[in-house]
């Protein structure tokens, strides 16, 4: 069952999403040749700590850090450790959950350290705008495939592989709810956008062919054939007009 938000609601969303926004740019500082993905956890943990906040994923479902932190051919769920040193050329995507008096926010980036390749420069950047194509189809009225079909088309479009096996989602009290938002689809399928629904909404894509395999440590999910993956998301809330994007800092609009 969706659960639409109210107003209220909404507003405590922000909040959290703001927080999360924060933290995912200033990460990009931390980018670079060296930093351990544990650096990386941390500073995520001690950032929504001092915000007052709570960091979602830790303990979510057993897992054991405060961020996702996902190296080249890993798509999502890496777990951070400190002896994973960030080298010259990687793609480092991070995913981050905060909850703000009981209400979650989720996002995600994908960033390069250092020079990356062509290729690597390139999926990062069809990760973003794939999300915004999506974002385009966010209006009450459209279905929610119609979401899937603009983020496919982006991605198909720049000859890279769309996931299917893993999927953005409602959110609201917990960061799992109703509905399913695929990242393909068929347009004017689905259900119906309304006003009040929250979406966290996440392209993932591959190099390669998208067929993954997750890892001995029950978590991390690469691609099978160890070609690179990105990954990007944002919680947004439909609205009577324009989307609002809850996790998205001001600063990194461009």
């Amino acid at each position: 069952m969706i659960k639409l938000k109210t107003d209220e609601q909404i507003g405590l969303m922000a909040g959290s999403g703001k927080v999360t926004g924060r933290v995912l740019y200033e990460l990009r500082e931390l980018m670079r040749p060296g930093t351990s993905t544990k650096d990386i956890d941390r500073f995520v943990e001690e950032s929504i700590l001092a915000a007052g906040m709570i960091p979602t994923f830790k303990g979510y479902m057993g897992f054991p850090a405060n961020a996702c932190v996902s190296i080249n051919e890993e798509l999502v769920h890496g777990i951070p450790d400190e002896g994973r040193k960030l080298a010259e050329g990687d793609v480092v995507s991070v995913d981050v959950g905060v909850t703000h008096k009981g209400w979650v926010s989720d996002a995600a980036r994908t960033y390069a350290v250092g020079e990356v390749s062509g290729t690597a420069a390139r999926m990062i950047n069809t990760a973003k705008e794939s999300f915004f194509e999506g974002l385009e189809a966010c209006r009450t009225g459209n279905r929610l495939e119609d979401i899937g079909y603009a983020i496919q088309s982006c991605i198909e479009a720049e000859g890279f592989s769309v996931v299917l096996e893993y999927v953005g989602h409602g959110i609201g009290r917990s960061m799992w709810e109703d509905p399913k938002v695929k990242n393909y689809g068929t347009p004017g399928k689905g259900p119906m956008l309304t006003k009040g629904m929250a979406l966290a909404i996440e392209p993932m894509l591959t190099e390669g062919a998208a067929v993954l395999k997750t890892l001995s440590d029950g978590w991390t999910v690469v691609t099978a054939d160890g070609k690179l993956a990105a990954h990007y998301e944002n919680t947004v809330v439909i609205t009577g007009g324009e989307p609002l994007v809850l996790t998205l800092d001001e600063r990194d609009r461009d």
